[in-house]
């Protein structure tokens, strides 16, 4: 509600302040930045002692509404300005052509440990020029809007994708679990094939990402200029294909015939994998990366120690004892058992404020985010951690975080 009270204050308004303006997509992420963090700061205030009424929830609207007509005020001026510079994006990116392509590649996966991949996808995915159907005269905005309305110079920004999340990281995958012990080889292999099956299928790739994203920074420095080489290759070889969801196989079966060439994404995508599998295996060999599988057994038996005492803390604030908590035991089913195990990792059920979720990510609202322990969240299944600020984090689960998010929605209440 406080983030739609905001897009329209905003929207509507600097359109009332210069008519001339279109903010679009940037209108609703201002909106979606502002809103949360207004009312995650105001939702439990009580300013006004008695008022009720202007406290709490109210408070969190009140405040809302005045700060979206200051936004309307700012942007109302400033707009034009950043419209401009904009447009002078557009023109370069238009004459840059593959390499255009290939810089937002680059970009896109670059951005992702900061989140702001997103500002640049919704921009160019769905802002980003137009085309009208001679046919049906409706015109469509967007790389990926184009493309379903018959573009055929739209998927652009698209198709250097799919090489990537169907075949890249799937070898990387590979690479991961044979360098990993041997001890460890079996385990490590169980998760990376749901992980690369996962990519695959439905593109979706950050559970395989997060996965040596903070481990081996440098390692996914190369996966981020391999995605911008595939992006300008494909370009480069005049292949278009778009998608509804992302780059995975459901979406380049169903897109197939929409496509110019779609066939040459498997051959390319091949190389990729071969390409990905020697340069992760070497890498993490020659440097001693710990990739999963090659932690030190210090470090495994002090996360343990971590876990154990972990479980401990929260299965006592939930009421209930550590006999009730059987790790692989009947009683409980796994995402309990990770519920419980990111419980721990959060500090406590009592340093968790809110629990919500998106496709792979738990979006964790707490008291304080210097309690959590990332060794007991790993532990309990995390593919990455990523820390907001004091009071937000992020945690990578995977495609089931919906499930995790439920039972810990059903052990807090929150």
């Amino acid at each position: 509600m406080n983030g739609a009270l905001v897009y329209f204050i905003l929207n509507f308004g600097v359109i009332g302040v210069n008519d001339s303006i279109a903010m679009g997509v940037f209108a609703g992420f201002i909106a979606g930045l502002c809103a949360p963090i207004l009312y995650n700061k105001l939702y439990d205030k009580k300013p006004f002692g008695d008022q009720a009424f202007f406290d709490g929830k109210h408070l969190a609207i009140i405040v809302n509404a005045i700060a979206a007509l200051l936004l309307v005020a700012i942007f109302g001026w400033c707009w034009p300005t950043i419209q401009d510079w904009l447009d002078l994006l557009n023109g370069w990116i238009t004459s840059a052509g593959a390499f255009g392509a290939g810089v937002f590649g680059l970009l896109n996966r670059g951005l992702i440990p900061t989140g702001l991949h997103h500002v640049l996808n919704s921009y160019l995915w769905f802002a980003y020029g137009d085309y009208t159907n001679p046919v049906t005269g409706v015109t469509a905005t967007g790389d990926i809007n184009r493309f379903f309305a018959g573009d055929p110079t739209a998927g652009t920004f698209q198709v250097g994708f799919f090489p990537i999340m169907m075949f890249a990281l799937p070898g990387a995958a590979l690479a991961m679990t044979l360098a990993a012990k041997k001890n460890k080889r079996k385990e490590v292999g169980g998760m990376m094939f749901s992980l690369a099956f996962t990519a695959f299928l439905t593109g979706i790739t950050e559970p395989i990402e997060f996965t040596f994203m903070f481990i081996a920074p440098f390692l996914y420095g190369i996966h981020a200029v391999l995605t911008g080489v595939s992006m300008y290759i494909t370009n480069l070889l005049g292949i278009k294909l778009g998608f509804t969801f992302s780059a995975g196989f459901i979406d380049f079966a169903l897109n197939f015939t929409k496509g110019t060439k779609a066939w040459m994404l498997v051959p390319i995508g091949l190389v990729f994998a071969a390409v990905y599998f020697f340069l992760f295996y070497f890498i993490i060999k020659k440097f001693n990366l710990k990739t999963p599988g090659r932690e030190d057994e210090s470090e495994l038996e002090l996360a343990a120690e971590m876990d154990n005492v972990g479980v401990q803390e929260a299965t006592a604030a939930l009421g209930s004892s550590e006999a009730d908590f059987p790790v692989g035991g009947e009683k409980r089913d796994k995402y309990e058992v990770m519920a419980i195990g990111y419980l721990a990792g959060l500090g406590g059920p009592d340093n968790l404020v809110k629990v919500d979720n998106c496709t792979t990510r738990l979006r964790l609202q707490v008291k304080d985010s210097e309690l959590l322990n990332e060794a007991q969240l790993k532990k309990s299944g995390a593919r990455g951690v990523v820390k907001l600020n004091k009071e937000n984090v992020q945690i990578i689960v995977g495609a089931d975080v919906e499930f995790v998010a439920d039972k810990m929605h059903d052990l807090t209440g929150k």
